[in-house]
């Protein structure tokens, strides 16, 4: 899952809001105890999340939809693409606006700034003046997005981004998918975040 899902999991707190956008950011023990303990389980949470998506049988079948030399790239897509399914199907997911939760979202950001680490603390910014979350509801925001993946990666960016014809050509394979998958991972998420030790 992208930052809208983990953000979207995460929703019954701010600083579980904190903790889930943390997760891709924060490395290590030692940095894991520079956070109160709400933002530190969703930290872990975070990361349990991203296992349990990684191993479930109906991402797994969607990872498989992509040839062999793609296939460790189609992950980083899915995530992206989950968020856009995500974003534009909303009502159906949450009783509320995607415009009021990305507000939050962007609020719980600006207010921890000056304790975001280096990479998010630049970015989040961004993500609000360019309605990072909000994008996610236009069908071209995967390809926006991975597109930018793509320049941050260290190797290999364009092997990501031949995954996106790919992504097109199964869109409907992958819609089912996560039509599948997304209601168990909202009810596997209290479960995985017990599993953090508090």
């Amino acid at each position: 899952m992208n930052y809208l899902a983990h953000a979207w999991l995460a929703r019954h707190s701010d600083e579980a809001i904190l903790g889930a956008l943390l997760g891709d950011f924060v490395f290590g023990q030692s940095a894991l105890l520079d956070w109160p303990t709400p933002v530190r389980v969703e930290i872990a949470c975070h990361r349990h999340v991203d296992r349990y998506t990684d191993a479930h049988p109906d991402v797994i079948a969607a990872r498989a939809l992509f040839p062999d030399g793609l296939r460790r790239y189609a992950g980083i897509l899915l995530d992206v693409h989950f968020d856009h399914l995500l974003a534009r199907d909303w009502p159906r997911w949450d009783g509320g606006s995607l415009d009021a939760f990305t507000a939050r979202v962007y609020r719980v950001l600006r207010e921890h700034r000056e304790q975001l680490p280096p990479r998010l603390h630049a970015i989040a910014p961004q993500m609000e003046t360019r309605d990072w979350l909000g994008y996610y509801r236009q069908r071209a925001s995967v390809d926006g997005a991975v597109r930018g993946i793509a320049t941050r990666l260290s190797r290999h960016g364009e092997r990501l981004v031949e995954c996106l014809p790919v992504l097109r050509a199964n869109e409907a394979a992958v819609e089912e998918a996560f039509e599948r998958f997304f209601p168990e991972l909202i009810a596997a998420a209290p479960r995985l975040r017990a599993e953090v030790p508090g």
